[in-house]
């Protein structure tokens, strides 16, 4: 037997219920922020993941699924959908005809991780960027509008971190101080992952989750303490119209996210009784980082939400109502049955049959088990006199009715 690969799930109801409720309820507030869903390819060239999250990052470095097409051009599943969204902006020349755009996609990703609870080698994420201001009301906007889906999902124990990582003058200032921190540090202290990061990319350090590093961490140059008049002004907005907006937060002076194209305000929420990776949702701006990919100096701020991490918070459950069970008792019933469910699904109503021919009692026990509302029974004398029995399964009222009659009475009502 062919099983699926390992960190592979498959999803079925009512697991995949929660999933569709959650992209119900994002494409509704989303729109609310005029906000429009895009969809975007999951293979793109290596290369665009490489120039936009960072040569040195994890992701780059461990966790992307490569392989070279028959061309022998390199190409990733898409490990986040952030670069691939840019590079249909710019591609499709999106900034020529609107000078704001706002965009969300929700879909699968993929890392070569270890798979862990909240985390597979394919995961699913709702993904929302903006393009065009660099202004600080939008940063709020988007932080506000992400609070607000999490809110009408009824999510409970979580946080919002947010910090600042600078420009890109004030960040290189901050980068020289660290540096000569961690250049006094011995080797041996640090867990490997630090080693390598010190040197070719020392502001990852302060993202290591060992415990270890994170105490020789503490005393730590803190970016917010470098920020230049520009970027402490922004920031500072940005938390003032968070309070506006009754939004509590925590200024977390070490997160700076995994990705190497953050600038100036970056967040996550976080969650308790998730496991190890207790973000749920996070993002930030990343101004540059359009024209680092050979587009104009637009600049652009987003986030992503982890699907399968909020599925473990949420507790939702469809009322899957069915309103019409179809029993069939008699072989001859079967087109008389299939006329009757055609007739009811054309009118709005959810019905289902089995097709199978059994007795009264065996069909209403399948009904009942489907929580259906209704019992049509269509047995020998129904056919003869071109009738229908319908049961209520909830009052345990029988009533006969015309056949014909199905395509007019209302039965929302009775």
């Amino acid at each position: 037997m062919i099983k699926k690969i390992k960190g592979f799930t498959d999803l079925f109801p009512p697991e995949v219920d929660k999933y569709l409720f959650m992209e119900e309820v994002a494409r509704e507030v989303f729109s609310l922020y005029g906000f429009k869903e895009i969809r975007i390819p999951i293979v793109e060239k290596t290369e665009l993941f490489a120039r936009s999250i960072g040569d040195d990052t994890d992701v780059v470095q461990k966790e992307m699924f490569s392989f070279p097409d028959r061309k022998g051009r390199i190409l990733s599943l898409r490990p986040e959908a952030t670069a691939g969204v840019v590079r249909a902006y710019i591609e499709n020349k999106i900034y020529r005809a609107e000078s704001l755009s706002k965009f969300f996609t929700i879909g699968p990703m993929f890392r070569y991780e270890r798979p862990q609870k909240g985390r597979q080698r394919q995961f699913h994420q709702i993904n929302v960027e903006a393009f065009g201001s660099s202004s600080p009301y939008l940063d709020a906007e988007i932080i506000g509008m992400l609070w607000e889906f999490l809110k009408r999902l009824n999510l409970s124990g979580i946080l919002l971190e947010i910090n600042s990582l600078g420009c890109r003058e004030c960040r290189n200032v901050f980068l020289d101080n660290l540096r000569e921190f961690l250049k006094d540090i011995e080797s041996e202290k640090l867990c490997e992952d630090c080693r390598v990061r010190r040197d070719r990319n020392p502001l990852r350090v302060l993202d290591c989750k060992s415990e270890k590093c994170q105490k020789i961490y503490q005393d730590a140059p803190i970016i917010l303490d470098f920020l230049c008049d520009g970027c402490k002004t922004h920031f500072y907005k940005v938390l003032e119209l968070l309070q506006g907006l009754n939004i509590e937060f925590n200024i977390n002076k070490k997160l700076v996210r995994g990705l190497d194209y953050y600038q100036r305000t970056t967040f996550e929420v976080v969650a308790k009784g998730i496991g190890a990776q207790s973000a749920i949702a996070g993002g930030g701006r990343y101004d540059g980082l359009i024209k680092d990919l050979d587009g104009p100096d637009v600049p652009g701020i987003g986030f992503a939400c982890g699907m399968e991490r909020i599925f473990q918070l949420l507790d939702y459950k469809k009322k899957d109502t069915l309103d019409f069970y179809i029993a069939l008792l008699d072989f001859n019933a079967l087109d008389t049955g299939f006329f009757v469910m055609n007739v009811l699904r054309q009118r709005g109503y959810r019905c289902i049959s089995t097709f199978e021919i059994k007795s009264v009692k065996s069909h209403l026990r399948s009904a009942n088990k489907m929580e259906a509302r209704y019992c049509v029974l269509i047995g020998e004398n129904e056919l003869i006199n071109n009738m229908l029995t319908i049961k209520d399964l909830s009052s345990g009222e029988q009533r006969t009715i015309q056949k014909e009659k199905i395509k007019e009475i209302d039965f929302s009502r009775s």
